[in-house]
């Protein structure tokens, strides 16, 4: 008999097949009447399939390497508490250190590797994310605290480079291609959806490695087989590039100079400093819940311990929720994909991560908490290309990493204080604060993104010789 969390993932997948051939059909439709139009036009300035062939070729780049590190991440997902828990035997509050470990280690060295990502490279720091991802994943495997902690260490910075400087990698090599905002927005569109079939493919493999080896720790080990895996694929198909001029400093190896100019950047724009309140609270909340659904919905559950949850099944029935708020994306962002829509779009997927977010406060149901974590996910699905496409607007080359990164340190400093708040004692209090976070991060995307869009001028626009 199949269980409930097997059904509601076969329902989600069918959902989620139908809305994609949706997706598809318009689409294909939107580009068959932009090609004409583009054919046209490079074929009067001598240039008939240039753009078109640097899109795909940067696109097949970017999206092989993402899904292989993005799977990577998501095998670890799903049991890393269970693995510090249930396996080890540690306490939660243990289980919380280790977790605040990694989001300090993160927040301590966000701000240095966006720096040394426009300095010394995006594609040197994507090489190094494999290597010390993959030493992350070799010390979780061993019982032992202090190793633990180490590992943990590893990882924030890891987290730190996954988060900014292949996204930084990116829109740098679509600038340097000439790439229009639209078909940016595609790449990040069609990440996402990626992300997600990623995503629900590591839930359930890491549901059967754990079956199979009967052990926790097993994802970890295949999760390093898929990063050493990325640092070839990297190392022999991207090009490198840089922030500003692309030289290096030795003299201060800690940058302090360009992050001083990086926060004074943000300090006198209002719509920066929007953004950077908006990845801290989604982001933020996004890392409590890794955190905290995994013993929601065990406290939910009339059958918990003496039947264990199928927590790889749960987890992909979270990631297919995220390709649904993905191809809700692009279905948005397909006749109009400005600056404006996006801005608008932040401020409703804040809004409604923290309606759903109340929801599962609200209710002692265990199938209302994980449907309330099913929509807050497909919020996360819209999130992610919506937020890059406003970095990607806003903030210009020369410091794009430095501040994708400076604006994961609030963010890792709100995750920390408030897993170290009694996580198991306090988990309505937490998920009560992060709903409104993002209540407040909705409004204030409003009243200053929203308000301002339709006026603003890109830094590398207003440079351009009319």
């Amino acid at each position: 008999m199949v269980g409930f969390y097997e059904l509601q993932l076969i329902l989600l997948v069918s959902l989620c097949l139908i809305f994609l051939l949706l997706e598809r059909h318009v689409s294909r439709r939107k580009e068959f009447k932009e090609k004409d139009l583009h054919t046209s036009e490079r074929l009067e300035n001598g240039e008939p399939t240039a753009s078109h062939n640097s899109l795909a070729t940067l696109t097949r780049q970017y999206l092989i390497v993402y899904a292989i590190v993005m799977g990577a991440d998501w095998l670890q997902g799903p049991y890393v508490y269970s693995l510090y828990r249930e396996q080890y035997g540690l306490s939660e509050r243990m289980v919380a250190v280790l977790f605040v470990t990694g989001f300090m280690s993160a927040g301590l060295t966000a701000p240095l590797v966006g720096v040394w990502a426009d300095q010394h490279g995006r594609k040197k720091l994507c090489l190094a994310f494999c290597l010390t991802y993959t030493f992350t994943c070799c010390c979780i495997t061993i019982p032992y605290l202090p190793i633990l902690l180490l590992g943990r260490v590893c990882g924030g910075i890891s987290t730190s480079i996954l988060y900014s400087a292949f996204e930084s990698w990116l829109v740098s090599s679509a600038g340097a291609l000439a790439l229009p905002s639209t078909d940016l927005s595609a790449i990040f569109g069609r990440a996402t959806l990626v992300n997600g079939f990623v995503a629900t493919g590591a839930g359930v493999a890491s549901n059967q490695l754990v079956t199979l080896t009967n052990s926790f720790a097993s994802p970890f080990v295949a999760s390093a087989v898929l990063l050493l895996l990325a640092y070839l694929v990297i190392r022999a198909s991207w090009g490198e590039n840089f922030g500003g001029t692309g030289t290096t400093s030795s003299k201060d190896i800690f940058q302090l100079k360009r992050l001083g100019q990086a926060w004074r950047i943000v300090r006198d724009d209002p719509m920066l400093l929007v953004i950077g309140l908006t990845q801290t609270c989604f982001e933020g909340s996004m890392y409590l819940f890794v955190f905290l659904w995994v013993p929601s919905l065990q406290e939910a559950s009339p059958t918990f311990p003496s039947i264990a949850l199928p927590l790889g099944y749960i987890f992909s029935s979270f990631m297919i929720s995220m390709m649904l708020g993905s191809l809700l994306y692009s279905t948005v962002t397909t006749q109009s994909g400005g600056l404006t829509v996006h801005a608008k779009l932040s401020s409703l997927v804040c809004a409604f991560a923290a309606l759903a977010l109340a929801t599962s406060i609200r209710s002692e149901s265990e199938r209302v908490r994980f449907w309330a974590f099913c929509a807050f996910e497909a919020c996360v699905g819209m999130y992610y290309p919506v937020q890059g496409m406003l970095r990607g607007t806003l903030i210009s080359n020369e410091h794009r990493a430095t501040l994708s990164s400076l604006f994961r340190v609030p963010l890792n400093v709100f995750v920390v204080v408030s897993l170290m708040t009694g996580v198991s004692s306090a988990r309505s209090a937490v998920l009560s604060a992060s709903s409104l976070m993002l209540a407040f991060s909705a409004l204030m995307t409003a009243f200053v993104v929203v308000a301002r869009a339709d006026d603003y001028v890109s830094p590398e626009a207003s440079l351009r010789p009319e």
